[in-house]
């Protein structure tokens, strides 16, 4: 008969692939019990994968000029997102948000974004009753983007919700 406590277990790691080292070492202390320490972690070399770079020649210009913010986005014909900045991203706070002067500042930065992305022609999309509505496309058509159209998105109440009761003085 053998005794269960000297009976290691089979280590069933082992393959043709070096295993990492655990990140917990244990240590056998004078009581039988066996006590963990942390080691430093290595992390196997991995190799990055190449970023695959999609040139776009038309994309669409999603600007939300609100009474408190300005946000552009720029998205593919399909709606996927190249790029999006707001006037919080370009250090405006507070009511300088919604001026036309951060507008412009804000397509500068987006237009820096998309670059790469080879875009010469864009679709603008407006939604939105703020002041940086014009000024945005003024800036993007600055940046030397044809402008094919400008549509204005802006939700419209059909009839909207019931009015107040009238009031008697």
């Amino acid at each position: 008969m053998t005794d269960e406590a000297t009976i290691e277990p089979k280590d069933n790691t082992k393959s043709a692939v070096p295993a990492m080292k655990s990140d917990t070492e244990s240590k056998p202390t004078a009581k039988g019990a066996t006590t963990e320490t942390k080691t430093s972690k290595t992390k196997p070399a991995f190799r990055s994968k190449k970023k695959v770079r999609k040139f776009i020649n038309k994309a669409v210009v999603h600007v939300l000029a609100t009474y408190n913010n300005t946000i552009i986005t720029f998205t593919d014909p399909e709606g996927n997102v190249l790029a999006s900045s707001s006037a919080g991203q370009n250090g405006f706070k507070g009511p300088k948000k919604s001026t036309p002067y951060a507008a412009g500042i804000i397509v500068r930065s987006v237009v820096d974004r998309v670059r790469d992305f080879g875009i010469k022609e864009v679709d603008v999309r407006i939604k939105g009753v703020g002041s940086g509505r014009e000024a945005a496309v003024r800036a993007l058509n600055a940046q030397g983007y044809t402008i094919l159209s400008i549509r204005d998105v802006s939700p419209i109440p059909h009839n909207g919700p019931r009015p107040r009761k009238v009031r008697r003085v």
